[in-house]
Protein backbone atom coordinates (compact mmCIF):
# COMPACT_ATOMS: atom_id res chain seq x y z
CA UNK A 1 0.00 0.00 0.00
CA UNK A 2 1.35 3.41 -0.97
CA UNK A 3 0.73 6.57 1.02
CA UNK A 4 1.01 10.13 -0.29
CA UNK A 5 2.69 12.54 2.14
CA UNK A 6 2.93 16.29 1.59
CA UNK A 7 6.31 17.25 0.18
CA UNK A 8 7.38 13.65 -0.35
CA UNK A 9 7.05 11.11 -3.08
CA UNK A 10 4.99 7.97 -2.84
CA UNK A 11 6.41 5.37 -0.52
CA UNK A 12 5.27 2.02 0.80
CA UNK A 13 3.71 1.73 4.27
CA UNK A 14 5.21 -1.05 6.30
CA UNK A 15 2.74 -3.76 7.34
CA UNK A 16 2.13 -4.57 11.00
CA UNK A 17 4.35 -7.67 10.94
CA UNK A 18 7.29 -5.58 9.74
CA UNK A 19 6.72 -3.15 12.60
CA UNK A 20 6.77 -6.08 15.02
CA UNK A 21 10.06 -7.32 13.57
CA UNK A 22 11.64 -3.96 14.30
CA UNK A 23 11.08 -4.56 18.03
CA UNK A 24 8.74 -4.03 20.96
CA UNK A 25 8.44 -0.89 23.03
CA UNK A 26 10.13 -1.98 26.23
CA UNK A 27 8.89 0.45 28.89
CA UNK A 28 5.10 -0.01 28.59
CA UNK A 29 5.55 -3.75 27.94
CA UNK A 30 7.41 -4.13 31.23
CA UNK A 31 4.45 -2.67 33.08
CA UNK A 32 2.18 -5.11 31.23
CA UNK A 33 4.41 -8.01 32.27
CA UNK A 34 4.24 -6.76 35.87
CA UNK A 35 0.47 -6.66 35.58
CA UNK A 36 0.40 -10.29 34.41
CA UNK A 37 2.85 -11.33 37.14
CA UNK A 38 0.59 -9.88 39.82
CA UNK A 39 -2.40 -11.71 38.37
CA UNK A 40 -0.55 -15.01 38.23
CA UNK A 41 0.70 -14.59 41.81
CA UNK A 42 -2.84 -13.74 42.92
CA UNK A 43 -4.05 -17.04 41.47
CA UNK A 44 -1.33 -18.94 43.37
CA UNK A 45 -2.14 -17.17 46.66
CA UNK A 46 -5.84 -17.91 46.15
CA UNK A 47 -5.16 -21.61 45.68
CA UNK A 48 -3.34 -21.57 49.03
CA UNK A 49 -6.27 -19.71 50.71
CA UNK A 50 -4.25 -16.55 51.29
CA UNK A 51 -7.05 -14.42 49.97
CA UNK A 52 -6.00 -11.02 51.30
CA UNK A 53 -2.57 -11.26 49.66
CA UNK A 54 -4.26 -12.26 46.41
CA UNK A 55 -6.67 -9.33 46.61
CA UNK A 56 -3.91 -6.76 47.13
CA UNK A 57 -1.98 -8.23 44.20
CA UNK A 58 -5.02 -7.74 41.95
CA UNK A 59 -5.23 -4.10 43.04
CA UNK A 60 -1.52 -3.71 42.29
CA UNK A 61 -2.14 -5.20 38.85
CA UNK A 62 -4.81 -2.55 38.30
CA UNK A 63 -2.31 0.18 39.14
CA UNK A 64 0.24 -1.23 36.69
CA UNK A 65 -2.44 -1.60 34.03
CA UNK A 66 -3.33 2.06 34.34
CA UNK A 67 0.29 3.12 34.19
CA UNK A 68 1.28 1.16 31.08
CA UNK A 69 -1.32 2.90 28.92
CA UNK A 70 -0.49 6.34 30.30
CA UNK A 71 3.24 5.79 29.81
CA UNK A 72 2.70 4.51 26.28
CA UNK A 73 0.72 7.63 25.37
CA UNK A 74 3.11 10.03 27.10
CA UNK A 75 6.17 8.47 25.42
CA UNK A 76 4.33 7.99 22.10
CA UNK A 77 5.09 4.29 22.16
CA UNK A 78 1.60 2.91 21.55
CA UNK A 79 1.35 -0.04 19.18
CA UNK A 80 -1.07 -2.76 18.09
CA UNK A 81 1.13 -5.35 19.76
CA UNK A 82 0.98 -3.47 23.06
CA UNK A 83 -2.81 -3.22 22.88
CA UNK A 84 -3.29 -6.93 22.22
CA UNK A 85 -0.68 -7.97 24.78
CA UNK A 86 -2.30 -5.75 27.40
CA UNK A 87 -5.65 -7.43 26.77
CA UNK A 88 -4.14 -10.89 27.27
CA UNK A 89 -2.61 -9.76 30.56
CA UNK A 90 -5.96 -8.30 31.64
CA UNK A 91 -7.71 -11.64 31.11
CA UNK A 92 -5.32 -13.17 33.65
CA UNK A 93 -5.24 -10.36 36.21
CA UNK A 94 -8.81 -9.08 36.00
CA UNK A 95 -10.65 -12.13 34.70
CA UNK A 96 -9.24 -15.39 36.03
CA UNK A 97 -7.69 -14.07 39.26
CA UNK A 98 -10.75 -12.21 40.68
CA UNK A 99 -13.17 -14.92 39.53
CA UNK A 100 -11.16 -17.58 41.36
CA UNK A 101 -10.68 -15.29 44.36
CA UNK A 102 -14.37 -14.55 44.86
CA UNK A 103 -15.26 -18.22 44.35
CA UNK A 104 -12.83 -19.37 47.03
CA UNK A 105 -14.02 -16.58 49.31
CA UNK A 106 -17.75 -17.17 49.21
CA UNK A 107 -19.35 -18.36 45.98
CA UNK A 108 -18.51 -21.99 46.56
CA UNK A 109 -21.05 -21.91 49.39
CA UNK A 110 -23.86 -22.13 46.81
CA UNK A 111 -22.31 -24.96 44.82
CA UNK A 112 -22.71 -24.99 41.06
CA UNK A 113 -24.44 -21.60 41.05
CA UNK A 114 -21.32 -20.11 42.57
CA UNK A 115 -18.85 -21.36 40.02
CA UNK A 116 -21.33 -20.54 37.26
CA UNK A 117 -21.44 -16.92 38.44
CA UNK A 118 -17.63 -16.78 38.65
CA UNK A 119 -17.32 -18.28 35.16
CA UNK A 120 -19.83 -15.81 33.70
CA UNK A 121 -17.78 -12.98 35.17
CA UNK A 122 -14.72 -14.34 33.33
CA UNK A 123 -16.69 -14.68 30.08
CA UNK A 124 -18.09 -11.15 30.41
CA UNK A 125 -14.62 -9.73 31.05
CA UNK A 126 -13.12 -11.45 28.01
CA UNK A 127 -16.01 -10.30 25.80
CA UNK A 128 -15.57 -6.77 27.13
CA UNK A 129 -11.88 -6.79 26.19
CA UNK A 130 -12.53 -8.24 22.72
CA UNK A 131 -15.21 -5.63 22.02
CA UNK A 132 -12.90 -2.85 23.17
CA UNK A 133 -10.14 -3.98 20.80
CA UNK A 134 -12.52 -4.20 17.84
CA UNK A 135 -14.28 -0.86 18.41
CA UNK A 136 -11.45 1.17 19.94
CA UNK A 137 -11.16 3.43 16.90
CA UNK A 138 -14.95 3.80 16.45
CA UNK A 139 -15.97 5.09 19.88
CA UNK A 140 -15.54 8.32 21.80
CA UNK A 141 -12.27 8.06 23.70
CA UNK A 142 -13.80 9.98 26.63
CA UNK A 143 -16.04 6.99 27.43
CA UNK A 144 -15.78 3.23 27.78
CA UNK A 145 -18.61 1.14 26.35
CA UNK A 146 -19.61 -0.85 29.40
CA UNK A 147 -17.81 -1.16 32.71
CA UNK A 148 -14.07 -1.72 32.09
CA UNK A 149 -12.77 -5.05 33.31
CA UNK A 150 -10.34 -3.53 35.87
CA UNK A 151 -13.33 -1.83 37.48
CA UNK A 152 -15.22 -5.11 37.64
CA UNK A 153 -12.22 -6.90 39.10
CA UNK A 154 -11.77 -4.10 41.62
CA UNK A 155 -15.39 -4.42 42.75
CA UNK A 156 -14.97 -8.14 43.48
CA UNK A 157 -11.58 -7.63 45.09
CA UNK A 158 -12.70 -4.86 47.43
CA UNK A 159 -15.70 -6.95 48.44
CA UNK A 160 -13.25 -9.58 49.66
CA UNK A 161 -10.96 -7.07 51.37
CA UNK A 162 -13.79 -5.30 53.20
CA UNK A 163 -15.00 -8.63 54.64
CA UNK A 164 -12.01 -10.98 54.39
CA UNK A 165 -13.55 -13.84 56.37
CA UNK A 166 -14.91 -16.51 54.00
CA UNK A 167 -18.68 -16.61 53.74
CA UNK A 168 -20.41 -19.45 55.57
CA UNK A 169 -24.10 -18.62 55.31
CA UNK A 170 -25.72 -19.56 52.03
CA UNK A 171 -27.81 -16.39 52.04
CA UNK A 172 -24.72 -14.20 51.97
CA UNK A 173 -23.10 -16.43 49.36
CA UNK A 174 -26.19 -16.13 47.16
CA UNK A 175 -26.17 -12.34 47.55
CA UNK A 176 -22.48 -12.26 46.59
CA UNK A 177 -23.25 -14.38 43.51
CA UNK A 178 -25.95 -11.92 42.43
CA UNK A 179 -23.52 -9.03 42.85
CA UNK A 180 -20.95 -10.83 40.68
CA UNK A 181 -23.59 -11.38 38.00
CA UNK A 182 -24.58 -7.71 38.18
CA UNK A 183 -20.98 -6.63 37.63
CA UNK A 184 -20.72 -9.06 34.70
CA UNK A 185 -23.85 -7.55 33.12
CA UNK A 186 -22.44 -4.04 33.51
CA UNK A 187 -19.27 -5.10 31.69
CA UNK A 188 -21.09 -6.43 28.62
CA UNK A 189 -23.66 -3.62 28.60
CA UNK A 190 -23.48 -0.55 26.38
CA UNK A 191 -23.69 1.88 29.30
CA UNK A 192 -20.96 4.52 28.85
CA UNK A 193 -18.42 4.92 31.64
CA UNK A 194 -15.99 7.81 31.74
CA UNK A 195 -12.44 6.84 30.76
CA UNK A 196 -10.71 10.06 31.96
CA UNK A 197 -8.41 9.81 28.92
CA UNK A 198 -9.27 13.33 27.86
CA UNK A 199 -7.39 14.79 30.84
CA UNK A 200 -3.98 15.96 29.69
CA UNK A 201 -1.38 15.50 32.43
CA UNK A 202 1.18 17.61 30.55
CA UNK A 203 -0.89 20.79 30.56
CA UNK A 204 -1.21 23.35 33.36
CA UNK A 205 -3.88 22.64 35.94
CA UNK A 206 -5.50 25.11 38.38
CA UNK A 207 -4.42 25.04 42.00
CA UNK A 208 -7.87 23.85 43.14
CA UNK A 209 -7.61 20.73 40.95
CA UNK A 210 -4.16 19.97 42.35
CA UNK A 211 -5.47 20.38 45.90
CA UNK A 212 -8.43 18.08 45.19
CA UNK A 213 -6.17 15.35 43.81
CA UNK A 214 -3.84 15.69 46.80
CA UNK A 215 -6.81 15.43 49.18
CA UNK A 216 -8.07 12.24 47.47
CA UNK A 217 -4.59 10.70 47.65
CA UNK A 218 -4.32 11.62 51.34
CA UNK A 219 -7.69 10.05 52.15
CA UNK A 220 -6.73 6.85 50.31
CA UNK A 221 -3.39 6.75 52.15
CA UNK A 222 -4.96 7.09 55.63
CA UNK A 223 -8.09 4.98 55.06
CA UNK A 224 -7.34 2.90 51.96
CA UNK A 225 -10.12 0.32 51.99
CA UNK A 226 -13.11 2.58 52.81
CA UNK A 227 -11.86 5.27 50.43
CA UNK A 228 -11.26 2.86 47.53
CA UNK A 229 -14.59 1.12 48.15
CA UNK A 230 -16.41 4.47 48.12
CA UNK A 231 -14.66 5.68 44.95
CA UNK A 232 -15.20 2.44 43.07
CA UNK A 233 -18.80 2.16 44.23
CA UNK A 234 -19.41 5.72 43.04
CA UNK A 235 -17.88 4.84 39.67
CA UNK A 236 -20.09 1.74 39.32
CA UNK A 237 -23.22 3.77 40.02
CA UNK A 238 -22.16 6.85 38.02
CA UNK A 239 -22.36 5.05 34.68
CA UNK A 240 -26.03 3.96 34.89
CA UNK A 241 -27.07 7.22 36.57
CA UNK A 242 -25.43 9.38 33.89
CA UNK A 243 -26.86 7.16 31.15
CA UNK A 244 -30.38 7.45 32.63
CA UNK A 245 -30.15 11.22 32.99
CA UNK A 246 -28.97 11.53 29.39
CA UNK A 247 -31.96 9.47 28.21
CA UNK A 248 -34.38 11.60 30.20
CA UNK A 249 -32.94 14.82 28.80
CA UNK A 250 -33.13 13.51 25.26
CA UNK A 251 -36.82 12.58 25.39
CA UNK A 252 -38.26 16.13 25.55
CA UNK A 253 -35.98 17.21 22.69
CA UNK A 254 -37.09 14.29 20.52
CA UNK A 255 -40.79 14.89 21.19
CA UNK A 256 -42.15 16.80 18.20
CA UNK A 257 -44.97 19.38 18.59
CA UNK A 258 -48.43 18.30 17.39
CA UNK A 259 -49.14 19.04 13.76
CA UNK A 260 -51.62 21.82 13.00
CA UNK A 261 -54.42 20.53 10.78
CA UNK A 262 -56.28 23.29 8.88
CA UNK A 263 -60.06 23.36 9.18
CA UNK A 264 -61.73 22.17 6.01
CA UNK A 265 -64.80 24.37 6.39
CA UNK A 266 -62.98 27.63 6.95
CA UNK A 267 -62.78 30.00 3.95
CA UNK A 268 -59.36 30.52 2.50
CA UNK A 269 -58.33 34.17 2.49
CA UNK A 270 -58.01 35.60 -1.02
CA UNK A 271 -55.49 38.20 -1.98
CA UNK A 272 -56.22 40.14 -5.15
CA UNK A 273 -53.27 41.35 -7.11
CA UNK A 274 -53.20 45.10 -7.61
CA UNK A 275 -52.33 46.40 -11.03
CA UNK A 276 -50.46 49.63 -11.27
Amino acid sequence: MRVRREGHAYRHRRPARDSLRRGIYLLPSLFTVGNMLCGFAAVLYTLHDRLEYAAWLILLAGLLDGLDGRIARLTRSTSEFGKEYDSLADVVSFGIAPALLVYQWGLRGVGRWGWAAAFLFLVAGSVRLARFNVKASQTDRRYFVGLPIPGGAGALTLMVLVAPEPLVEKTLAAAASLFVLLVAILMVSTIPYRSFKDYNLRQRWPATAFFTIAAVVAVIAFTPLPAMAFLLGSYLVAGPVEWTLRKLRRRPAEASPPAVVPMTGAPTPRVDAEHS
